[in-house]
């Protein structure tokens, strides 16, 4: 979830989740963010919504969200988009330079789960 809550709604292009970084995968479609290099995040899907269907974008930009991790990330590190639209640990300073850094972790999880990010601005 998000603290901000106003998003835009897009065209999902697969299966979406919930609290997922979804990424543009074509002209007005979203699916998830893909492993490490993705320059291409756009927000966090609000909802699960079928490929196809309809589901609204929550911004990155200044917003704290719950995201999916698949491994431990630290309060403080840099994220990126992982597997499947999870998030991944990084360095603020190459994310940042490479385009891929999606915000900061506030919160520190221990393997799979949830983890608060701080997004990107």
């Amino acid at each position: 979830s998000a603290t901000a809550r106003s998003g835009s709604f897009r065209t999902s292009s697969a299966i979406v989740s919930a609290g997922r970084v979804v990424k543009v995968s074509a002209d007005g479609t979203v699916a998830h963010g893909a492993a490490g290099t993705d320059t291409t995040c756009l927000g966090v899907a609000a909802s699960d919504a079928a490929s196809g269907a309809k589901v609204s974008v929550w911004p990155l930009a200044n917003c704290v969200h719950e995201l999916t991790t698949l491994a431990t990330i630290t309060a403080g590190d840099g994220v990126v988009a992982a597997a499947g639209g999870a998030v991944a640990t990084a360095t603020i300073a190459t994310a940042a330079a490479a385009g891929t850094l999606i915000g900061v972790a506030s919160t520190t999880r221990t393997g799979a789960g949830t983890v608060r990010v701080m997004g990107r601005f």
